[in-house]
């Protein structure tokens, strides 16, 4: 392919509903996607691409998979609330040994996916940036806290660029009163994952991945610094979440209820699935 601005860019969590929506548009940026999980991807590897298997608390498998990267494009890891000890070999050791690699196969930038959750916590009436303290709302979102605070070390000890994306409630269309506020629409995403990748200067930032809501909790972020313009909007779905609500409970955090789903309950992870 000419004129990409990548020769090897790795995509983990491939197999997972953002990975396979981010494939086309990184695909375009590059000769090679390198795409990765623990699992069997859905569609085979296309023209541009090839899949490598990787567990990310294996050290040496993630060395194996960042040979030759320019970028990494973090999908990886749990996305929701679930035991400490699948947590901590999944999202804190994975993230680490992220970081280990590609500081040791020179890889220049992550695009870190976080999540809104590390700010759950705050109540839906006040307006959160990020300069604000964290406020996690389950052991997921402390995991991603980790995440966060793992990219601010690498850039300021070793200069490696990371773009960490707090995403809001990502899928085609908001289905919750809730996600009016958070929703990000797939589309808008990608445009979020194009704009991190290419911005000339990233350094350490951190984005709210959401859509152009009218609503929204958060404000003061890189958004504008990165050249990132969502186009989507939940607001043309209000009237019918609305009318359709029927029972929905009143979010009192922005997190939603957090105290609903428990680590201690597995029956709840689920049931109550905590998402991005």
């Amino acid at each position: 392919m000419e004129n990409t601005p990548f020769q090897r860019i790795i995509l983990t969590g491939a197999a997972g509903r953002l990975g396979k929506a981010l494939r086309p548009g990184l695909r375009a940026l590059c000769e090679t996607l390198v795409l990765s999980d623990r699992i069997e991807l859905d569609e085979a590897p296309a023209a541009g691409e090839e899949f490598i298997p990787c567990e990310l608390a294996d050290h040496p498998s993630v060395s194996h998979l960042l040979e030759g990267a320019d970028l990494v494009v973090h999908m990886g890891g749990i996305s929701q609330e679930c035991s400490f000890d699948a947590l901590l070999h999944s999202n804190l050791i994975g993230q680490f040994n992220l970081y280990d690699n590609a500081l040791a196969h020179g890889v220049k930038r992550i695009v870190l996916a976080s999540t809104n959750h590390v700010t759950g916590f705050y109540p839906v009436e006040q307006l959160v940036t990020p300069h604000m303290p964290v406020r996690p709302d389950s052991l997921y979102a402390i995991s991603k806290c980790y995440g966060e605070t793992l990219a601010r070390f690498f850039h300021d000890r070793h200069g490696l660029e990371s773009v960490c994306l707090r995403i809001g409630n990502c899928s085609p269309r908001p289905l919750s009163l809730r996600a009016l506020s958070c929703w990000l629409s797939h589309a808008d995403l990608c445009e979020l994952v194009r704009c991190a990748a290419l911005t000339p200067h990233a350094g350490f930032a951190i984005v709210y991945g959401t859509s152009a809501n009218a609503a929204t909790w958060w404000d003061g972020d890189d958004a504008a610094r990165i050249g990132y313009r969502p186009h989507d909007s939940s607001e043309i779905f209000r009237a019918e979440l609305l009318a359709t609500a029927g029972n929905q409970a009143k979010c009192v955090h922005q997190g939603g209820n957090p105290l609903n789903v428990d680590y201690r309950q597995p029956a709840t992870w689920n049931n109550r699935r905590l998402s991005r």
